[in-house]
């Protein structure tokens, strides 16, 4: 479905644009015809791309971290602009989007449950309550009490360190033994504070247990409680300590019934978190000689990584869109309309430093962009940060687009001094 374009199509509320793949929904709506208005610090939209301000309709400007006042602010904009849906875009304001549906009467997410999208702790608890697989786990503050609680609780070595409330991999780390502890927790605990707002984080560390396996994610959207799958992707990452996500690739390869098991799986795990009217990202792991998925997390927003793209040039299918359309309260088109495959490389550096250059090879098929200028600080290695550019390649088949996008990003040079 597509309103009429211009001034009068309906209002969408977005909770911070610039969140995970903010250029894909500033897309989908301009196809539907929708009206983008953005809620967030005044300071934080001044510091918008240009093309970011120019697609959107107007600016509620609040203080997102401050609940009572960021209600009360986005409701009266809400009402004084006809605004008829509401859209989460960052994931730490997930919570707040389904607050103020509910309070408008819009579609939304469970407030009652929409936390446990943000936080790693009560989102486990969310599992354990549904009965869906996932990784066993403990809180720790530190080191000692870690180690403690891996003991008791059984789980094994490696482990994986996590903060409780972050994303893009920050502050996320494999460790094989209890010498490593206590450095991982201090990296875990290290965000207090997420930016550029300032938003209070909890910064207790999650103690996970490790899951060996391949790596996957999958969509969900909901409208109205009802879960529609999207299509399952691979995904690689990086080995060691530190695991980056390198590259995705649509469609998997996994035979359909498995897929099928990651589909149900990650449906369940966005219904399990409160997603009722919009999106969610899912990430699993399938053990070797098995065919049970591991739900390791999930998100109620757009997933990162481009992957709306990598999707959409295999299938068809807008997530964007979608997720759009939930909101709104209408039926969400998630039907397949081609077969194709498309791939995503990553360009990691070496270490961390200067870039010097970031040179992207042109391959048919395939195109990229450089997310850094010379000059600029690439970070270390350690998380997605790091991340100089990406290539993407569309083929016939996931194994030519796979080695497609790898030769392109063999072929490229990232020169950091």
């Amino acid at each position: 479905m597509k309103f009429g374009a211009g001034p009068h199509g309906p209002g969408v509320l977005v909770i911070e644009p610039m969140g995970n793949a903010g250029q894909f929904l500033v897309e989908a709506a301009e196809r539907l015809g929708v009206r983008l208005f953005a809620a967030t610090h005044q300071e934080v939209h001044d510091g918008y791309p240009q093309w970011l301000r120019a697609a959107l309709a107007g600016l509620c400007a609040t203080d997102l971290t401050d609940t009572p006042k960021a209600l009360g602010d986005m409701e009266a904009f809400c009402r004084q602009h006809a605004i008829a849906g509401v859209a989460p875009c960052f994931e730490l304001f997930t919570p707040l989007a389904a607050l103020l549906a509910e309070r408008l009467g819009l579609p939304g997410n469970d407030p009652r449950l929409a936390r446990a999208a943000r936080n790693k702790i009560l989102m486990g608890e969310a599992f354990a309550a549904a009965g869906i697989p996932a990784p066993r786990w403990a809180v720790a503050h530190d080191g000692a009490e870690a180690h403690r609680v891996a003991l008791e609780n059984e789980l094994g070595w490696p482990l994986v360190v996590k903060p409780a409330e972050q994303g893009g991999s920050w502050g996320v780390s494999v460790v094989e033994g209890p010498d490593q502890l206590a450095e991982a927790v201090a990296a875990a605990r290290q965000y207090t504070h997420a930016q550029p707002h300032g938003l209070e984080l909890d910064a207790r560390a999650l103690i996970q247990e490790y899951v060996p396996g391949e790596e996957y994610s999958c969509d969900t959207v909901a409208a109205d409680g009802v879960a529609y799958p999207l299509p399952v992707v691979a995904k690689d990452t990086t080995g060691g300590r530190y695991r980056i996500e390198t590259g995705h690739t649509c469609p998997c390869g996994l035979p359909a019934p498995l897929v099928r098991k990651v589909q149900h799986a990650a449906a369940r795990a966005a219904l399990a978190v409160g997603v009722r009217n919009g999106i969610a990202h899912t990430e699993v792991k399938i053990p070797p000689g098995s065919d049970t998925p591991y739900v390791i997390e999930t998100g109620a927003r757009l997933p990162g990584d481009n992957l709306c793209e990598v999707v959409e040039t295999a299938t068809g299918v807008s997530e964007a869109v979608a997720h759009l359309q939930a909101v709104l309260g209408l039926l969400p088109d998630t039907v397949p309309s081609r077969t194709d495959a498309a791939s995503i490389r990553f360009l990691l550096p070496d270490r961390g430093g200067v870039l010097r250059r970031a040179v992207i090879a042109d391959l048919p098929g395939t195109h990229g962009e450089v997310h850094l200028r010379p000059g600029e600080v690439v970070p270390e290695p350690t998380d997605s940060m790091c991340r100089v550019g990406h290539v993407v390649a569309r083929a016939e088949t996931a194994d030519e687009a796979r080695g497609l996008a790898g030769r392109a990003a063999a072929r490229s040079r990232v020169e950091v001094g």
